[in-house]
């Protein structure tokens, strides 16, 4: 780490620093896109880490939502008939695989392949 970086990083907030660090794991995680970068209509791979999960019906059906981060933005996981995934849960680490479309103006990935990560330390 050059100097510059070294005082860039003294000088960044904590949510900037967590950005970094989840952009630095999302690049390791091999055939994976940034966020940021997700073509609309297109199949794609990322990989972050899960900030929330919500319990949302659909129309009359269950609907589980994860929002999942790598430090360049947020994905939205929507799992139709599902009320529960066992290991998504908030703080996990996963990789996320489906069809990128737009709902509300926001990246969502409709019942996506997944591959739970191990969390730090594991």
């Amino acid at each position: 780490m050059t100097i510059a970086e070294r005082l860039k990083h003294l000088a960044a907030g904590q949510a900037e620093i967590e950005a970094d660090e989840e952009r630095a794991d999302a690049v390791r995680a091999k055939g994976c896109t940034p966020v940021d970068q997700l073509p609309v209509r297109a199949r794609a791979r990322v990989s972050g880490v899960v900030r929330s999960v919500t319990f949302r019906p659909r129309e009359g059906v269950p609907a589980l939502e994860a929002e999942l981060y790598d430090g360049s933005g947020t994905l939205v996981l929507v799992w139709l008939g599902r009320r529960e995934i066992a290991g998504i849960v908030p703080g996990r680490r996963l990789k996320a695989e489906g069809l990128v479309c737009l709902v509300d103006g926001r990246r969502t990935v409709f019942n996506p392949g997944y591959e739970l990560r191990p969390r730090p330390g594991e």
